[in-house]
């Protein structure tokens, strides 16, 4: 039986959890997300734990459980604390400014770089170059800073460009003089 399937979820105080015609529906004090759900997996709601039952040990069906339950468990995460992913832009008159909803950066092209937030996503700015991307769906958060992160990415001689906060930049060494 799979690992992370067969794990419950824990349902904190103020999340509620609707199962209609497996379609999952969470909503908690930071919004409301739904995942539809195989029909070969059975959703179960007992008090305030969760549980995540296939119907047979088919290789597709073993796959599908662990997947709608680790769906299940970060979409709880996310009504509940929420998800962010901070980006790090690294470079010589590199400059970033951020409303809720749009994020324009100036990082060495002639024009600047324009984002705008899908609903559901919001951005801030946690230092001068350092622009966190929050919101309550893991995926859609995921997807911007990874769309962000794509507009420019990092050289490996002098670091430029830009890269997730604990992502590790591995550095070239550069050319040195003959002899």
């Amino acid at each position: 039986m799979s690992r992370i399937g067969r794990a419950p979820i824990t349902v904190p105080a103020g999340v509620t959890i609707d199962n209609t015609n497996n379609l999952i529906t969470v909503k908690g004090p930071l919004g409301t997300l739904t995942q539809q759900v195989d029909s070969s997996i059975t959703v179960k709601v007992d008090g305030n734990v969760l549980t995540v039952e296939r119907h047979s040990d088919d290789k597709e069906h073993r796959a599908l459980h662990g997947l709608y339950r680790a769906l299940i468990n970060n979409m709880v995460t996310g009504v509940t604390k929420g998800f962010e992913k901070h980006l790090i832009v690294a470079g010589v008159g590199y400059k970033v400014t951020a409303t809720d909803t749009k994020l324009t950066m100036n990082i060495g092209f002639s024009h600047p770089v324009e984002f705008t937030a899908p609903a559901g996503i919001t951005f801030a700015m946690a230092a001068p170059l350092e622009v966190v991307v929050k919101g309550i769906d893991r995926q859609l958060v995921g997807q911007m800073a990874a769309t962000i992160k794509a507009a420019k990415p990092v050289e490996p001689y002098h670091g430029y460009g830009i890269h997730y906060k604990d992502e590790v930049v591995v550095r070239k060494e550069g050319k040195t003089a003959g002899k």
